[in-house]
């Protein structure tokens, strides 16, 4: 209320311009109690001069009437008495060795810190009482230092202790570097040994690489049976990229005895190794490729010279220039029938062929509306084409004449993956995990509707 702007509030409460220390009455706590306590007492004791209290035994019985002379005389040689009383009488409360003395104050002057170069300690000392200005208030004996009043004492010691927090840090500083020069040359020596040993594995890598690689030029297999050393830590990049060189150039020295005749046919099987990933166990990688099997004479001696018509027929009026695949199969409706079919595959479309009517074309696919190829991990022929519209085709190729046996699938995976890979387009492979055993049916989920086929029923004659 005294700060409030009313005068008359003000002046109602004269008291708030007091202090809160003033008005509040708390007591005393204990640790000032004895901070005050200790503070007088040290008062008291910095003006009162020093007295020396001995204690000593008058007899050996513990008895209060007996007191032996030669035990007393004793105690009082050895105790220090007498020497204590004739220094009192001299003036002197406080001695010392001139060692100690200097131990303790010497870094209260400037010639004795840290240490000094003076002949002896009691030169030292008369240099630390000569700094201060004692010269009057000591006397110097033989080995002791002799002081008169306490007050000088305290001199000195309020000195020193203003000194030891400085010295202190000084210490923590100087140990500290000198942890911290040790930890580095430690470091620079790990270092430098780890450096030297690395070198030493790099080098011993590369000798090793070296001897075992020296002559894959003029082996059978071009190196390609020689086992990489495994390399250290720090080359594990570089030999990923080492290994990855020596593979292309292997490949490169493979690729080169190949006939140019029979490269597409490489690329279309690497690219069917690619797409099936090892999940599909026969997909006719030891065997040619003819890809044009319904053009084939001894694959379909009867049908070939009908569907080489119609081929060239297709050939102009859609302009397509190369067949991917073409063979016989079986096609499911949506209404689960199955019939024969053939099936034509260009660079430009896919054809759906009626065999029984010339090859009549019942439908044609664009190959860009293709978004996936799905099959099965067993051996049958079942192929599923996915479009974009969802319209997707189910079929099972067949196997003719010339290959009777052998499996047909892997070489329409292969020819459409390399071709769609070549156009910069990607397409989706997926093999469906199925376990065949006999008597038993593959199903597949094609929308709109669940259409269920035997891959093991026995396939018509193609006509």
């Amino acid at each position: 209320m005294y700060n409030s702007a009313n005068q008359v509030l003000k002046e109602m409460w004269p008291d708030g311009q007091l202090s809160i220390t003033e008005v509040t009455k708390r007591p005393l706590t204990a640790a000032t109690l004895f901070k005050n306590s200790i503070v007088a007492l040290v008062d008291k004791l910095g003006c009162k001069e020093p007295y020396y209290v001995r204690c000593i035994k008058p007899n050996e019985m513990k008895s209060p009437v007996l007191f032996d002379d030669a035990r007393c005389q004793h105690q009082v040689a050895y105790l220090g008495l007498m020497e204590n009383v004739r220094v009192r009488r001299a003036g002197f409360a406080y001695r010392q060795h001139y060692a100690r003395v200097l131990q303790r104050y010497k870094m209260t002057c400037e010639y004795t810190w840290p240490n000094h170069l003076m002949g002896s300690d009691r030169e030292a000392v008369e240099a630390i009482v000569t700094q201060h200005g004692f010269q009057g208030d000591v006397a110097y004996g033989h080995t002791k230092l002799f002081v008169r009043t306490p007050r000088s004492l305290f001199t000195l010691e309020q000195e020193r202790a203003a000194l030891i927090p400085i010295l202190v840090l000084f210490l923590q500083k100087v140990w500290r570097g000198a942890l911290a020069r040790r930890r580095c040359r430690r470091m620079r020596a790990v270092y430098a040994i780890a450096g030297c040993y690395k070198r030493h594995k790099v080098k011993a890598h590369f000798w090793e690489v070296e001897r075992r690689f020296a002559n894959v030029r003029n082996m059978a297999d071009y190196g390609k049976s020689v086992e990489w050393p495994a390399p250290p830590a720090a080359l594990t990049q570089f030999h990923n990229h080492t290994v990855t060189l020596h593979r292309r150039w292997w490949a490169r020295q493979i690729v080169k005895n190949v006939p140019p005749s029979d490269m597409m046919e490489v690329r279309a099987k690497v690219a069917a190794l690619t797409a099936l990933s090892g999940d599909r166990k026969d997909w006719g990688v030891g065997r040619a490729w003819e890809r044009d099997y319904l053009a084939n004479a001894r694959d379909g001696p009867l049908t070939s010279a009908g569907f080489t018509r119609v081929s060239k027929e297709l050939r102009s009026r859609d302009q397509f220039s190369q067949v991917l695949f073409s063979g016989f199969c079986r096609k499911v409706n949506r209404f689960n029938k199955s019939s024969d079919r053939g099936l034509l595959v260009t660079d430009r479309c896919v054809y759906k062929l009626e065999p029984k009517k010339q090859f009549k074309v019942l439908k044609t696919l664009p190959l860009d509306a293709l978004t996936g190829l799905s099959v099965t991990a067993g051996g049958d022929q079942m192929v599923a084409l996915h479009t974009a519209r969802r319209d997707d085709v189910l079929l099972c190729l067949q196997r003719g004449e010339l290959s009777a046996n052998r499996d047909r699938v892997g070489e329409l995976v292969g020819a459409l993956v390399d071709h769609f890979t070549r156009r910069f387009t990607r397409i989706k492979e997926t093999s469906a995990d199925s376990e065949l055993r006999d008597g038993q049916t593959v199903n597949r989920s094609l929308q709109p509707h669940q259409t269920e086929l035997d891959p093991y029923a026995e396939a018509p004659q193609a006509s």
